[in-house]
């Protein structure tokens, strides 16, 4: 008997090729897009959860009274060890690292690489596998190095390559060979080698090797180390909220023991809650697109189901008169709509496999493949067929099969309770939810586009920048500024300037600064850039008042300083021109004199607010990273090969790796162009099931009025005429879901732009777009449908029973 279910169910699929296509095709779009966002969450849920005994690993986090004194990430350095030394009982294991970039080379080819300097547990702790290398002794030689395997391959075009060496540049510019002694095998995203998206570790080095770098992992007045912990099994992160603070309270220097409170995270939940949530939110916002986008598709299969169903009853009516049982017809129906979600959801799974490379692209992330997946996720699908299927067989099963046999054989189509407000309520809430995926779209891209405007304080075009060969000391800067001048004389370069920070947002620490009058209680934050006088010309930096620091650095000039309005308007003062020459004071360091003042620009994200900045000569704090230059305009490639070829004259043996300053914004955005990316796609699938949707219904109500089209035709009813019926019916359902839509786009949207600091009005434009759009696409889409059964002949419609 279930074989002759779905023979029939096969048969009726086959003959009614078009609703079939238009059903399937429209749940399997729905189905594929949910399973593709459902693997990219539980990609990023999943981040740190295949670590070695992941359940009891653990990051100390700072919490600063002052938040210039250190860095939530980081930890005092010697915080991590003496908790494993002096409370064995209640911690298993530890690691500490500090993250640097360096030169390394071998033979002709040199590049800038990522290096992470810590213990030599490092591999055993977190399970790290090896494909060549002994893990328990790879890092006890100062000068070894564990590698990934995609460095192996760069250096030596294989993997096999323990006892083979690279070359290394130290903070003063001496080199160093050291030797490969483990190649682990392709990482998967963890935030152990790959903190939050900063840069990939991709060489891995023992403690011993700081002092070589100019670096120390020791000292508690050192907060600028990452520590991390494993706890013994059952010991709850509590029970080191005493020891760590017992430990501050012994070791630490006053200023800090009076400022810092450590705490512990979870690195199974710190991924996607660091940084403010900001990956949770994405999560959040991703998961519901998707399950709206499922949801209109499975109304949309529903609907088109119960309309189609009606259009059955002869047949019902042959089978009762043959001696059909009411429960054999249920069973028809219901084999029909499970078969037909069933190879909707296999069609999906083959869309999945196929997208799975473009989707990972759009959202700069690896997700798995199908066969991937623990076991109970593969139940997900059939189950969710079966479902889906007996939901949308049901009320024309019960419905249809509950009718009298004479009543079935006339096609009473009365006798049917035809629910069209239940049926126009749901593609109100196809068009509603269409038209608030595409204001979100719309909205959100706007935001985006702000982030990149010129509304940012300071020009971007034509810059990029490139890391710099370090030698922290002030002859080092002297060195660094005579190979800057030599660039800057190339005629394709307008300017170029040495400084530790680009405007990303990564700054080089704080200050509390304090009019001169005031107590230091009164102390405000200020960021602190350390810069050359080449500044504020090459980011094009408008300045209000003074100069930005002389042309030529002396050292009596060492306390001038130059500030921002902002920092302006905190010391009190009513114009930049009256800051001049005037002193204010910060803690721990000399009266500063203000030299110049510019105007306010977006140093960081604009989810925060511009901030009090104070910049400092490089000539007097010496440290730097990176050249900026300012490109002149014309052809940027033709620039760029002259810039490459003096840069390998003017400082050899440093890789020339250079950026864009958009390319920076883009990696300080990435997860708003992400969900931009995202809610681009989720709109065009939206709109596309909407579509088929109204493809479905519109064909099925014009075959059901296609004596009626006749009549009125006969009548005198024009082509016009005809279509205004159709567009009535469907036109007037958009305009209710778009009035019903926007309210809830702008709450939501609202809320979204909150989270900025800068962000734009919402106006009624987008909501306005949005709708006019979706009503235009339909009316094109119902016209198109109508005038076939419009310009057909009125006799054959009259014919048509």
């Amino acid at each position: 008997m279930l074989h002759n279910y779905f023979t029939i169910a096969w048969r009726n699929i086959w003959k009614h090729k078009l609703f079939s296509l238009i059903n399937i095709f429209g749940l399997s779009i729905g189905i594929a897009f949910t399973l593709l966002i459902a693997a990219y969450v539980w990609h990023e849920v999943n981040v740190n959860a295949d670590l070695k005994n992941a359940d009891n690993q653990y990051i100390i986090q700072s919490k600063w009274k002052d938040p210039n004194m250190g860095y939530v990430l980081t930890a005092l350095a010697p915080m991590p060890k003496a908790l494993k030394e002096e409370y064995p009982n209640l911690v298993a294991n530890y690691y500490h690292w500090d993250g640097v970039s360096s030169n390394v080379s071998k033979g002709d080819k040199h590049f800038r690489e990522s290096l992470q300097v810590g213990d030599s547990t490092f591999i055993t702790t977190y399970g790290f596998k090896l494909l060549h290398g002994d893990r328990k002794t790879a890092l006890n030689d100062p000068f070894s190095a564990v590698i990934t395997r995609e460095m192996a391959i760069k250096y030596f075009g294989k993997t096999d390559v323990v006892g083979q060496s690279v070359t290394i540049e130290s903070f003063t510019g001496t080199k160093h060979d050291f030797t490969i002694t483990g190649v682990l095998d392709k990482l998967k995203k963890n935030s152990v080698t790959n903190v939050i998206d900063a840069s990939n570790s991709t060489f891995f080095l023992p403690v011993a090797a700081a002092k070589f770098l100019g670096r120390s992992l020791d000292g508690w007045n050192n907060t600028n180390i990452v520590g991390l912990i494993e706890l013994k099994k059952g010991v709850k992160p509590e029970a080191l909220i005493g020891p760590m603070k017992s430990l501050i309270k012994r070791n630490a220097p006053p200023q800090i023991a009076a400022n810092l409170t450590p705490y512990l995270v979870s690195l199974k939940s710190f991924y996607i809650n660091d940084g403010g949530g900001t990956i949770k939110k994405m999560l959040y916002t991703l998961s519901s697109i998707a399950l709206f986008i499922l949801l209109m598709a499975v109304i949309n299969f529903v609907n088109i189901c119960i309309s189609r169903s009606s259009q059955r009853m002869k047949e019902m009516g042959i089978r009762k008169v043959l001696g059909g049982l009411r429960k054999q017809l249920i069973w028809q129906f219901l084999t029909e709509s499970v078969l037909m979600v069933l190879i909707a959801t296999l069609i999906a799974l083959g869309i999945y496999a196929l997208a799975r490379p473009f989707f990972a692209g759009l959202l700069a992330t690896d997700i798995s493949g199908l066969f991937s997946f623990p076991l109970y996720f593969y139940l997900i699908p059939v189950t969710f067929a079966l479902v889906i299927g007996l939901l949308a067989g049901l009320y024309p099963a019960l419905v249809l099969s509950s009718l009298k046999s004479v009543d079935s054989l006339k096609g009473k189509l009365d006798r049917v309770k035809d629910n069209v407000l239940f049926r126009k309520s749901l593609i109100a809430f196809q068009f509603g939810t269409a038209a608030v995926v595409l204001i979100c779209a719309i909205v959100i891209s706007k935001q985006i586009n702000l982030f990149f405007s010129k509304s940012l304080g300071y020009d971007k075009d034509y810059v990029v920048y490139a890391q710099l060969p370090r030698d922290w000391s002030k002859p080092g800067v002297q060195k660094m500024e005579e190979k800057r001048y030599r660039l800057a004389q190339l005629p394709q370069i307008k300017s170029v300037t040495l400084s530790w920070a680009i405007p990303d947002g990564n700054n080089g620490g704080g200050i509390q600064a304090y009019k001169m009058s005031d107590n230091p209680s009164q102390a405000f934050p200020s960021q602190v850039l350390t810069v050359d006088n080449q500044y504020a010309i090459t980011y094009g930096i408008p300045l209000k008042a003074g100069e930005f620091f002389k042309s030529q650095y002396m050292a009596g000039d060492s306390a001038e300083v130059v500030i921002n309005e902002k920092h302006l308007k905190a010391l009190g003062f009513k114009n930049a021109h009256d800051a001049i020459g005037q002193q204010f004071q910060a803690q721990g360091m000399p009266p500063l004199t203000i030299r110049g003042v510019v105007a306010d620009f977006q140093f960081g994200s604009m989810q925060g607010p511009i901030t009090p900045i104070t910049f400092v000569n490089v000539n007097w704090s010496p440290f730097y990273r990176y050249f900026s230059i300012k490109l002149k305009q014309g052809n940027i490639e033709t620039s760029l090969a002259a810039l490459q070829k003096k840069w390998a004259e003017v400082l050899p043996g440093a890789p020339f790796e250079y950026g864009f300053m958009d390319e920076a914004l883009a990696k300080l955005y990435k997860t708003e162009l992400q969900l931009k990316k995202a809610s681009y796609l989720a709109t065009g699938l939206a709109i596309i099931i909407v579509l088929l949707g109204v493809l479905g219904l519109i064909s099925l109500s014009i075959q059901k009025r296609t004596k009626e089209i006749g009549i009125r035709k006969v009548l005198g009813s024009s082509v016009k005429d005809v279509m205004l019926l159709f567009l009535k019916d469907f036109l007037g359902t958009v305009v209710i879901a778009g009035i019903i839509a926007c309210p809830l786009a702008y709450w939501m949207m609202n809320k979204w732009l909150n989270g900025y600091a800068y962000k734009i009005s919402l106006t009624v434009v987008p909501f306005a777009v949005a709708v006019v759009a979706l009503l235009m696409i339909t009316a094109v889409l119902i016209s198109l449908q109508t005038i076939k059964a419009a310009l057909a002949n009125p006799v054959k419609s009259l014919r048509s029973e």
